[in-house]
C-alpha cells in the first residue's frame, strides 16, 4: 500500500503545473501569431526547438528571466503570458487587471476561443505581412469601418 502512494505522488510531481501549461500555451499563441517557429524563438533565445516546445506544453517551467527574454522578444509585456487565466488557478487577477486597463481587457460580445481560431491567427499573420505601415492601418481603419458601431 505505501509503494502505491509513492507511485501515485511521483506521477503527480512529473504532471506539468496547470499554470505552466497556461503559460506555455500564451507563449505557443504569440509565436503563432507572429508566424515564428519554435526554431526561430529558440535561435532568438539561445535554447533549442525542443526546449521550446517543453515549455510550450508545460513540461518544463519558465523562470523568471526566461520569462522576462520570452516578453522581450514575443514584444509582449510580461502579464500577456498571465492574461485570460481560469479563476481556478488565480485567474481572478484578471479582473484587477482589466480595471487599471490591463492587456487582459475584454470587448463586449468577444468570445475567448476567439483568439484561438485559425481564421484568426491567419489575419493577423497577413495583416503583419503588410510591410508600408500605411497601408496596414488603413486596412485597420477599413476593418473597423466595417464592424457594427455600438
Amino acid at each position: 500500500m505505501a509503494s502505491e502512494e509513492g507511485v501515485e505522488r511521483v506521477e503527480r510531481e512529473h504532471r506539468p503545473s496547470p499554470i505552466d501549461v497556461h503559460v506555455g500555451g500564451r507563449v505557443r499563441l504569440r509565436r503563432t501569431l507572429l508566424g515564428m517557429s519554435q526554431e526561430k524563438l529558440g535561435e532568438a533565445l539561445g535554447l533549442t526547438f525542443q526546449q521550446v516546445q517543453k515549455y510550450e506544453r508545460g513540461v518544463n517551467r519558465i523562470g523568471a528571466s526566461r520569462l522576462f527574454d520570452l516578453a522581450r522578444v514575443l514584444d509582449v509585456p510580461i502579464g500577456f503570458f498571465f492574461d485570460d487565466m481560469p479563476d481556478a488557478l488565480g485567474g481572478g487577477m484578471n479582473a484587477m487587471r482589466r480595471a487599471v486597463g490591463g492587456f487582459a481587457e475584454q470587448q463586449e460580445g468577444f468570445e475567448d476561443d476567439t483568439l484561438h481560431r485559425r481564421e484568426t491567427l491567419e489575419l493577423v499573420r497577413a495583416y503583419y505581412r503588410i510591410t508600408d505601415s500605411s497601408v496596414r492601418k488603413r486596412v485597420f481603419e477599413l476593418i473597423k469601418s466595417l464592424t457594427p458601431t455600438d
